[in-house]
């Protein structure tokens, strides 16, 4: 089951408008996969000025990581969504919720996060197969 698979599109328009987004926001979508929802992405692109799902060559105002368990190191993928993020930009990290394939242990999650420098701020849950994390620098090291 994909994101906003679950849920109908006003629940999927709901978690978009939780990523605290700007609507003149440009937002870099990474990992997204034939496991996410379109109609989640639909949602979110009525709350953005514009969703970029490919590398980008500017600075973005947000990130949405999809990472599951066999996409790589997360550590380096956090730093490679950061390379191009605006000082006020904002990481959103998806991960498949426990017991969906993907799933990552939080305790893995945590430590991949603070390796790249950064620190999970708060949670949502995104439909019934996902969860997001926001990820900020620490205000020690800004």
């Amino acid at each position: 089951m994909a994101i906003g698979s679950s849920v109908d599109r006003g629940k999927a328009a709901a978690a978009a408008s939780r990523l605290g987004l700007a609507d003149d926001a440009v937002v870099q979508i990474v990992g997204w996969d034939s496991d996410c929802d379109e109609e989640f992405l639909d949602a979110l692109e009525g709350h953005v000025l514009e969703l970029i799902m490919d590398e980008v060559s500017d600075v973005v105002d947000g990130v949405l990581v999809f990472w599951r368990d066999q996409d790589g190191d997360l550590a380096d993928g956090m730093l490679d969504a950061l390379s191009m993020l605006a000082d006020d930009g904002v990481v959103w990290l998806f991960t498949p919720r426990p017991g969906r394939s993907g799933h990552m242990p939080g305790s893995d999650v945590k430590e991949a996060v603070q390796v790249a420098g950064l620190q999970i701020t708060s949670s949502i849950s995104v439909g019934a197969d996902w969860q997001a994390a926001r990820l900020t620098a620490p205000k020690s090291g800004r």
